[in-house]
């Protein structure tokens, strides 16, 4: 009966405002998680511990810090290590992909994504990754 492999806290880190309102709606809205919004890779980082998400999805071009510095400096964080990171990105070519997943991304999610289906993209994600089952 335990439930701590449900997803449900959603950070989402993006520096474009629109991408950002339109995926946490997507996100919220749709498909029912709650969802932190930061469009600065810093105050994400500084922040991320206190609101402990069980998912991290992250732009993966963004000014000062990008994509892949951030899932570096989440995965040398001992609280969120663990966290689950997802890239949403354009850079989709099959050799970027391969680079995220060996970064230790879960998975990635192609720009633009469609709104009505991003909800079912990151649970497809997410239960593929196989979080909270060990």
């Amino acid at each position: 009966m335990n439930n701590s492999n449900a997803l449900k806290r959603i950070l989402l880190l993006d520096d474009e405002l629109d991408i950002l309102t339109v995926a946490e709606i997507a996100l919220s809205k749709v498909g029912g998680f709650e969802v932190q919004c930061y469009s600065d890779s810093k105050k994400a980082i500084a922040e991320v511990e206190d609101c402990m998400p069980d998912l991290v999805i992250l732009d993966m071009m963004m000014p000062n810090i990008d994509g892949l510095q951030t899932l570096a400096l989440l995965r040398s964080m001992k609280l969120v290590a663990h966290v689950p990171v997802i890239f949403m990105t354009a850079k989709v070519q099959k050799n970027e992909i391969d680079s995220y997943i060996k970064s230790g991304a879960s998975g990635v999610i192609r720009k633009p994504f469609d709104p009505m289906t991003l909800a079912d993209q990151v649970r497809e994600i997410w239960e593929r990754t196989g979080t909270g089952h060990d």
